[in-house]
C-alpha cells in the first residue's frame, strides 16, 4: 500500500497529553522545550497537530487561543507555537496545518500572530497584514544606583504609582482592566495567572485605583514579563523593576516598539535586543484595545 503523501495526513485536536511531544517538537526546531509554556497553551487554547507517519511524536502542531467568546463565536483569535518536525520541513505541512485552522477552524474569526522573518511570506499568502512590531529583549536587569537608594513611598501621593503582590480579591479588578486594555475579554487565561506566574504583581495610584499589573513566569533558564498593562511608563517601569527584584534569572519580554521610553529604559539596565517579530492580523486593521497601556504579551503565542 502506498503511504499518504504528508499533506493528506489528518489533522486532530492536541490535548495536555500531548504536553511532550510538542515540546519533543520545540526542541526538535532549536527552540526551547517550553514545557510551562505549552502546559498553558494547551490548557487555556486549542491546539491541533499531525502525526508523524513514522511514530515518532508530532509532525506539525500549532496552538489557538480565543478571546472574547459570544454567541457567533470568538472576537479574536491568537495563532502561535507553529513547528514543524526538521525531517517533514518544506513540504507543505505547515501551509497545510495553517490552512486548516485559519480557514475552516476560524474561518470568518478576527486572528492574530507574531511572526519572525521566516514565517511571514506564508501568513502574508494566508492573507495577513503586519500591523505593528515587537522587539524581544533579553539580559539581567541591573538596577542603577540612584534607583537603589530609593524607597518606596509607604503613602503614594496621587500621580505617583504603588506596587503590591496581587490577592485573590484583585482578580476580579485585573480581568477588567485587562478587558478594557486588550480590547476583549480573556478571563479563561488571565483567572490562569496565579499558578502559571511565580509573582502577578499590581499598580495602584495614590487614591487606589488599580493602574496597571505585570507577572514574572518561568521559561527554562530565563524569567519572562508579561502581560504587563500600565497607564504608563513609570507604572510599567515600577512594575518591571519590583519583578526583576524577585529573581536572579535573566530576564526576558517583548515590547512594542512604539514605546520607545521603556525599550531605551530596559536597555540602559543591561537588557540587550534578540530580535524582531512581526504582529500580523488577518480581517481586522490592528489589534483592538489600547496599545499605549499595553507594553508586552503575556506570551507572543498568546498574545
Amino acid at each position: 500500500m502506498t503511504p499518504p503523501h504528508l499533506t493528506d495526513l489528518p489533522i486532530r485536536a492536541l490535548t495536555v497529553d500531548d504536553l511532550r511531544h510538542c515540546a519533543d517538537l520545540s526542541e526538535d526546531r532549536g527552540w526551547p522545550r517550553e514545557d510551562h509554556k505549552w502546559g498553558l497553551l494547551l490548557a487555556a487554547g486549542n491546539g491541533y497537530g499531525i502525526d508523524a507517519p513514522d511514530g515518532q511524536g508530532l509532525a506539525a502542531a500549532c496552538v489557538v487561543t480565543s478571546y472574547g467568546h459570544t454567541h457567533a463565536g470568538p472576537e479574536l483569535a491568537a495563532i502561535g507555537m507553529v513547528l514543524v518536525a526538521e525531517r517533514h520541513a518544506r513540504q507543505g505541512l505547515g501551509r497545510r496545518l495553517m490552512t486548516y485552522v485559519c480557514d475552516d477552524v476560524l474561518k470568518g474569526v478576527p486572528l492574530t500572530l507574531h511572526a519572525t522573518p521566516y514565517g511571514r511570506p506564508l501568513y502574508e499568502e494566508l492573507g495577513f497584514d503586519t500591523t505593528g512590531r515587537a522587539e524581544m529583549l533579553r539580559g539581567t536587569f541591573r538596577r542603577k544606583a540612584a534607583e537603589r537608594e530609593t524607597q518606596p513611598e509607604p503613602n503614594p501621593e496621587p500621580g505617583s504609582v504603588a506596587v503590591r503582590p496581587a490577592t485573590g480579591e484583585d482578580i476580579p479588578r485585573i480581568v477588567r482592566l485587562d478587558t478594557e486594555v486588550f480590547g476583549t475579554d480573556r478571563t479563561h487565561m488571565i483567572t490562569r495567572l496565579p499558578a502559571f506566574a511565580d509573582r502577578l504583581l499590581v499598580a495602584e495610584d495614590g487614591r487606589g485605583e488599580l493602574v496597571g499589573y505585570a507577572a514574572i513566569w518561568p521559561n527554562m533558564e530565563t524569567h519572562v514579563i508579561g502581560p504587563l498593562i500600565a497607564r504608563d511608563t513609570a507604572a510599567a517601569q515600577a512594575l518591571v523593576t519590583a519583578l526583576a527584584a524577585a529573581t536572579d534569572r535573566p530576564l526576558r519580554t517583548d515590547i512594542d516598539v512604539r514605546h520607545e521610553e521603556l525599550l531605551t529604559w530596559l536597555k540602559d539596565r543591561g537588557l540587550d535586543s534578540v530580535a524582531f517579530n512581526s504582529v500580523m492580523t488577518r480581517d481586522i486593521p490592528g489589534l483592538p484595545g489600547d496599545w499605549t497601556r499595553r507594553w508586552a504579551p503575556l506570551t507572543v503565542a498568546a498574545g
